[in-house]
C-alpha cells in the first residue's frame, strides 16, 4: 500500500470510506503520506516538523478497535498548525525563542481531533507567531506556493493549504484572525473556513473571552471541509465559550443541495482597494449563483469602522500576548511583531471602549444585513498570489497601506462581525494563480454556507483541480 500514491488525489471522505471498510489502515495513509513529502515538501517547505513514529503508534493503537468505531476521521492523518501544542513533538511558533520547545501537553483542539479519529503526523509552517500573510520566519524559512515557487502561500495557515495543494495532507488544521484561514486557501487553490465564535472548542490563552482568533478546517473541496468541521466541533468545559454540536452534520448540510435564494456580491465590502482582475473574476463568479435560480445583487453592511476597529482590537490582542516576549525577547521578534506588541500597549482604555463599540454596531448591521441575504460574496483577497520576497502587499489599485495588515481588510472586517466565511477556489488569473471568492453567511450560519459553497463548487466545476506537483517560476 506504501507504493499507492494514487491514494493522494482521492478525496478525504473516499479515504475515510476505504478506512471503515478495511480496504486501507491508517498505517498505510502513513506510508503514502511519508513518501509524498519526501518527493514533494523540499520543493515548498510547508511540513518542517514530521512526527510519523508517534503518528504510528497513535495508529496502531486505535487499530485496536473496530473499523467502524475509531472516530469520524476514523485514522485519518492531519497536520497541524505550528503555533499549538502537539503532546512531544517540536512547537516553535515560528520563532527563534521557542524552535527547541517540545510540548508537554496537546492542546485541547488536538485532544479533540485525536478523539475523532485523527492521527497528528507533522506540524504546518506559519509566520512567526501567525503574523502576517506571508508564510515565513527564521527558523524554517519561507512557505512556497505550488502554482508558481516564487509566489507566496500567504498566511497565517499557509504550511497547511500548500500540504493540501499538493498532496501531502487530506485535512488540515489552520486558525484565522484576519483572514489567517482564507487567505492562503485563496492564494493555493483550496477551500479554507472560519467557523462562528465557538463552534471548535480550543484551549484559552491570556483571556477566556479572547476570540478574534478561531479554529477552523482546510481541505481541497467543500465535503471534506464539511467533515473536518464536524470532527473539530462541539463543546468542552475547559472552554466556556464553546458550542454544542448541532444535531445535523455539516456534511450532510454540505450535500442537501440547498442554493441561497438571495446573494449579495461585493467587490470591496466599501473599505478597501481591489486587483481589477481580482474583481472581475469574482464578480463573474457570484453572477453564476443565478443558475441555481438566486438573485445576486451587489450590496454590502456597512462596515466603515473596520480598519481602525481591527488595528485596536488586533494590537490590544498582541499586547496582552507577547509584551512580556517584547520586554525580555525583543531581539529575537520580527520587526512586525514588534510593532504591533507596541501599538498594543499605546492604547488607553477609551480606545478600547470605542473599538469594542464600533465592533457590537459593526455586527448588528451586518446581522440586519443577513435578514435580507442569504450569502454574502467577496473577493477572498484583494490581490493574486504576489512574489514571496515581499514581506506583505504595500499597495493595491494605486492605493499604499499604512501597515502590514491593512491589506487584508476584507477578510478581517468578516472576523470583526462575527460571520463564518470561507475561500471557495473560483478561478485563475491569465497567468495561472489561482483566485478564491470570500463566502460569508451570517454568524452561527456554518450549514447555510457550506450548502451555498457546495452547489456553487459544481456549477464552477473546480473540484478536483489540486493535488499538484509543484511549478517552477513562471
Amino acid at each position: 500500500m506504501a507504493s499507492d500514491q494514487g491514494l493522494v488525489r482521492a478525496t478525504a471522505c473516499a479515504v475515510i470510506d476505504k478506512l471503515n471498510a478495511g480496504e486501507v489502515t491508517p498505517l498505510d495513509l502513513l506510508d503514502v503520506l511519508e513518501q509524498r513529502i519526501a518527493e514533494v515538501d523540499g520543493k515548498v517547505n510547508a511540513l518542517p516538523t514530521l512526527c510519523f513514529d508517534r503518528a504510528r503508534t497513535h495508529a496502531r493503537a486505535l487499530m485496536k478497535k473496530p473499523a467502524g468505531e475509531r472516530g469520524l476521521l476514523a485514522g485519518l492523518p492531519i497536520p497541524i498548525k505550528d503555533l499549538f501544542n502537539v503532546e512531544g513533538v517540536r512547537n516553535t511558533q515560528g520563532s527563534p525563542i521557542f524552535k527547541d520547545t517540545i510540548s508537554t501537553r496537546s492542546d485541547l483542539v488536538v485532544q479533540h481531533l485525536e478523539d475523532n479519529g485523527g492521527v497528528v503526523y507533522a506540524k504546518s509552517n506559519t509566520p512567526e507567531f501567525g503574523a502576517g500573510a506571508n508564510t515565513f520566519n527564521e527558523v524554517f524559512g519561507a512557505t512556497l506556493n505550488p502554482w508558481d515557487v516564487s509566489r507566496s502561500a500567504a498566511g497565517s495557515s499557509g504550511g497547511a493549504a500548500v500540504a493540501l495543494a499538493t498532496g501531502m495532507a487530506w485535512l488540515a488544521h489552520g486558525t484565522d484572525m484576519g483572514g489567517s484561514l482564507r487567505n492562503p486557501a485563496s492564494f493555493c487553490g483550496i477551500v479554507g473556513m472560519r467557523p462562528s465564535i465557538g463552534r471548535v472548542a480550543h484551549t484559552p490563552v491570556s483571556s477566556i473571552d479572547r476570540n478574534l482568533t478561531v479554529h477552523g478546517p482546510m481541505a481541497r473541496n467543500v465535503e471534506d471541509l464539511a467533515l473536518l468541521l464536524d470532527a473539530m466541533s462541539g463543546e468542552h468545559a475547559a472552554d466556556p465559550l464553546s458550542l454544542p454540536k448541532l444535531p445535523d452534520s455539516f456534511l450532510s448540510a454540505a450535500r442537501s443541495g440547498k442554493g441561497p435564494l438571495r446573494v449579495a456580491y461585493s467587490p470591496d465590502l466599501g473599505i478597501t482597494p481591489v486587483d481589477p482582475e481580482v474583481a472581475a473574476i469574482t464578480a463573474k463568479v457570484a453572477a453564476r449563483f443565478a443558475e441555481a435560480g438566486a438573485v445576486v445583487e451587489q450590496a454590502h453592511p456597512d462596515l466603515r469602522e473596520a480598519h481602525e476597529c481591527f488595528h485596536v482590537l488586533r494590537a490590544f490582542d498582541f499586547a496582552m500576548t507577547k509584551a512580556e516576549l517584547l520586554r525580555t525577547k525583543r531581539d529575537m521578534l520580527k520587526p512586525e511583531v514588534i510593532w504591533n506588541i507596541e501599538e498594543g500597549l499605546k492604547l488607553s482604555v477609551e480606545q478600547i471602549a470605542r473599538a469594542e463599540a464600533q465592533r457590537v454596531e459593526m455586527t448588528a448591521r451586518t446581522v440586519a444585513f443577513f435578514g435580507k441575504y442569504d450569502l454574502l460574496l467577496t473577493p477572498a483577497t484583494i490581490v493574486a498570489p504576489f512574489p514571496i520576497a515581499d514581506r506583505y502587499v504595500a499597495e493595491c489599485a494605486g492605493k499604499k497601506f499604512e501597515n502590514y495588515v491593512e491589506w487584508l481588510g476584507i477578510v478581517y472586517a468578516i472576523t470583526l462581525v462575527c460571520c463564518p466565511a470561507l475561500s471557495l477556489p473560483c478561478g485563475f488569473t491569465a497567468t495561472g494563480l489561482p483566485v478564491g471568492l470570500q463566502m460569508v453567511a451570517a454568524p452561527r450560519g456554518e450549514a447555510r454556507l457550506l450548502a451555498g459553497a457546495r452547489v456553487l463548487e459544481d456549477i464552477l466545476g473546480v473540484r478536483g483541480t489540486t493535488p499538484i506537483d509543484p511549478r517552477p517560476a513562471k
